[in-house]
């Protein structure tokens, strides 16, 4: 637990971000890290576009996948 309080499970990886995640950004560092190893960063519907482009800037394999709707918080 942090200063601000717990944070629910599935929030938004966009810094500063308390929104729900609606989406799973899963990528990869293919100079650090081979294909079976993917980091994943939850986005909300505000910040999708956003992870996608700063990963995919930097020549990331990026993937964007819908979470699956009713996942509890």
């Amino acid at each position: 637990m942090g200063l601000g309080g717990e944070i629910p499970a599935h929030t938004c990886s966009r810094a500063g971000c308390r929104e729900t995640a609606v989406s799973r950004v899963e990528w990869r560092n293919p100079r650090i890290h081979g294909p079976e190893r993917t980091k994943v960063w939850l986005a909300c519907e505000e910040h999708v576009e956003y992870l996608r482009d700063f990963l995919a800037s930097r020549d990331f394999p990026v993937a964007v996948v819908p979470l699956p709707s009713g996942v509890e918080q």
